[in-house]
C-alpha cells in the first residue's frame, strides 16, 4: 500500500511542476487566472522584484519545475529531482512569501502577496519523496527490483561452486 500512496504523491506534485513549468517556459494558460505567462514575462517580473539575471533565472525556474515534475512523474531519478524542486520551493518561499505570513491570499486583496502555506504542503510532499525515493510503481522502483534479481542470481551461482 506504501507504493500507491507514493504513486498518490508522485503523480499529484508531477502534475503542479510540469504544469507551471509549462507556463513559465512556454506561456501556455497565460489567460486562465494565472495571469501571463513565458520566459519574458516571468523574466520580467523576477526582475521587478530584484532577482538578477531575470531571463536567466526565469529559465532555470522553468527548467527545474517542467523536468523535474516530469522525472518526479515516471520516477526515475526521484531523489535527485525531488532535492532540485524541494530547493526551488524552498528559495520561492523564502525570497516571494514569506514576508506575506503563513496563509495564502484567501481573500485576493490586490496590495497583498501569497504566504508559505502551499509551499508548505509542497515542501511535505517533496521531502517524503526524497526520503523514501519513488516506490514499487516507478522506473526507478523497477530498476532497483531488476537489480536485486541480478543481484540474487549471482549469489546463487557463486553459492554452487
Amino acid at each position: 500500500m506504501s507504493s500507491l500512496g507514493l504513486a498518490a504523491v508522485r503523480l499529484s506534485l508531477s502534475v503542479v511542476f510540469v504544469l507551471h513549468g509549462a507556463h513559465t517556459l512556454f506561456g501556455i494558460w497565460g489567460g486562465a487566472g494565472v495571469g501571463p505567462g513565458g520566459l519574458a514575462e516571468t523574466a520580467a517580473r523576477l526582475t521587478r522584484a530584484g532577482i538578477e539575471p531575470g531571463f536567466l533565472m526565469a529559465l532555470l525556474a522553468g527548467i527545474i519545475q517542467f523536468v523535474g515534475g516530469l522525472l518526479v512523474g515516471f520516477g526515475f531519478l526521484t531523489r535527485h529531482a525531488a532535492a532540485a524542486l524541494l530547493g526551488y520551493v524552498l528559495l520561492v518561499a523564502w525570497t516571494g512569501q514569506l514576508m506575506w505570513g503563513f496563509y495564502l491570499n484567501w481573500v485576493n486583496d490586490p496590495t497583498r502577496g501569497q504566504g508559505i502555506e502551499y509551499a508548505v504542503v509542497m515542501a511535505g510532499g517533496l521531502v517524503c519523496l526524497l526520503l523514501a525515493g519513488g516506490g514499487d510503481f516507478s522506473v526507478d522502483g523497477v530498476r532497483a527490483t531488476r537489480a536485486e534479481a541480478r543481484a540474487a542470481g549471482r549469489a546463487r551461482l557463486r553459492s554452487r561452486t
